[in-house]
């Protein structure tokens, strides 16, 4: 039962969770001026980002279990503070180095999404708890859309340091209401922390997430790009083996492999790659300068307003998500959301000649990315034990990057193969990626109807060294 105000605990959670996934994508319209004020070249700059994307990789999942083992508001205070050296850092940094390293430091704030699910469950009532994941995924995916939104203004008044002095005063509050007004879940897990899986979980996730994010810049054919990959696939192999053979894994694999939360993180893999491939090219594509044959010429304050369509149908789709999902369940909203996904990209591709479609069509991909944020965290949350919440959830955010590497890999290949004498890509490599990604969201529909309506009755029964966990909520 509740023991505190969980209106309270949820608006700390919401600022935190919020603030990190607009950290995710606010300094990506500005890196031009960082790399001009840092005075710093283009192939550096864009470890702001990659730095970023890394950390958050390794610690979403490795602080997710630490929660689910000490204690999951011990674990957030812990988060918010390295969120809020991170930003300060940053807002003080004197050169791209500090800049980079400060990034690395607000990565720990990917463990903020498993976190807040896992105190969610444990503090909320059991009634309550599906509508405030939704309300709590649509504060994050809207979190992603307000970066976009907020760089240009924010960088034309101010300064591009003002990107970090702002949520320096946020999360600073949050830690503190936290400290005070947050309980500690009650709810943990048996075992201890595996660092053997924790260097290999981090290992393979870097292997495979540099080379992607830098392959454009190194080549893809690079004994560097090829020899990362060879070494992720090594070091996956490695850490299967030995989290099978843990008393006390990192990841349960048993966990990952129950129907419900398997075909979720596929899911979640395929929209991913959409999501975050759309949020990555299509403010470039409409800042493309009209001569190009395509594009408005958009500045960045008017390239994030275009944005602004897919910001509000974000928000607005997950907090009803929460109110649909006891109706229809969030294998429903799940599929719902991914086909909507697909049908945006679908017209996007065809249908891109205005600045209105592209407004249009990107309120359309919010309303999927909504729901299907959403019921991916219902899905997750209600199929496995409340000691693994953390780790699971983890997990899914995880996969979900990894899939918006792919797509955003990929799809830079497309629209750089091939360049018109300006040095500006041809309109058919956004229309062939558009299409790509579209394709990749409709695997993720499809996925999505492969989850089971209601979970199986028994999970797998946890080894005699281990101690019972409680059994997780059903889930629709």
């Amino acid at each position: 039962m509740p023991r505190k105000s969980t209106r309270l605990t949820f608006a700390v959670l919401a600022t935190g969770a919020g603030v990190f996934s607009m950290l995710q994508s606010l300094i990506a319209p500005a890196l031009p001026t960082v790399q001009h004020a840092l005075h710093t070249s283009q192939s550096t700059v864009t470890w702001v980002m990659t730095a970023y994307l890394l950390s958050a990789s390794v610690f979403t999942p490795i602080l997710g279990r630490v929660g689910d083992l000490i204690g999951k508001k011990r674990t957030l205070v812990g988060v918010l503070l390295a969120v809020l050296a991170g930003c300060l850092l940053a807002a003080l940094a004197p050169n791209i180095g500090v800049l980079i390293l400060a990034r690395v430091v607000q990565g720990v704030g990917g463990a903020l999404f498993p976190l807040s699910f896992g105190i969610i469950r444990d503090e909320f009532a059991p009634s309550r708890v599906p509508g405030s994941i939704s309300n709590l995924s649509a504060v994050i995916a809207a979190g992603g859309g307000v970066g976009m939104v907020a760089a240009g203004p924010i960088v034309s008044a101010l300064d591009y340091r003002w990107l970090f002095w702002i949520p320096v005063g946020i999360v600073a509050a949050a830690t503190l209401i936290a400290l005070r007004y947050v309980p500690e879940s009650p709810d943990r897990a048996e075992g201890r922390v595996s660092w053997l899986g924790a260097v290999l979980l981090s290992g393979w996730l870097v292997a495979l997430l540099l080379p992607l994010s830098q392959a454009g810049n190194w080549g893809w054919g690079s004994a560097r790009v090829i020899g990362l990959f060879a070494l992720a696939v090594a070091l996956f192999a490695v850490w299967l083996c030995t989290e099978a053979r843990s008393r006390s894994p990192l990841i349960d694999l048993r966990i990952m492999r129950l129907p419900a939360v398997w075909t979720t993180n596929l899911a979640a893999l395929l929209f991913g790659a959409g999501m975050y491939a759309i949020w990555s090219f299509l403010p470039g594509f409409v800042q493309t300068p009209s001569t190009a044959g395509y594009g408005f010429g958009a500045s960045v304050t008017a390239s994030g307003l275009l944005m602004l369509p897919m910001l509000l149908a974000m928000f607005v789709s997950g907090v009803l998500s929460g109110r649909l999902e006891p109706r229809l369940g969030a294998k429903a909203l799940l599929t719902a959301g991914a086909a909507l996904g697909a049908l945006a990209l679908g017209f996007l591709a065809l249908w891109h000649a205005e600045q209105w479609q592209v407004a249009f069509v990107a309120g359309v991909f919010g309303l999927g990315i909504g729901l299907a944020f959403a019921s991916m965290a219902n899905l997750i949350v209600g199929s496995v034990p409340p000691g693994q919440t953390g780790a699971a959830t983890g997990m899914n955010a995880n996969i979900r990057t990894i899939g918006g590497s792919i797509g955003a890999a990929v799809t830079s290949v497309l629209v750089t193969g091939r360049l018109q004498p300006s040095g500006l890509p041809l309109e058919s490599g956004y229309t062939h990626g558009f299409t790509l990604l579209a394709v990749l969201c409709l695997g993720a529909a499809l996925a999505a109807l492969l989850v089971p309506v209601r979970r199986a009755s028994r999970l797998p029964q946890p080894a005699a060294h281990q101690a019972p966990t409680a059994a997780p909520t059903p889930v629709r």
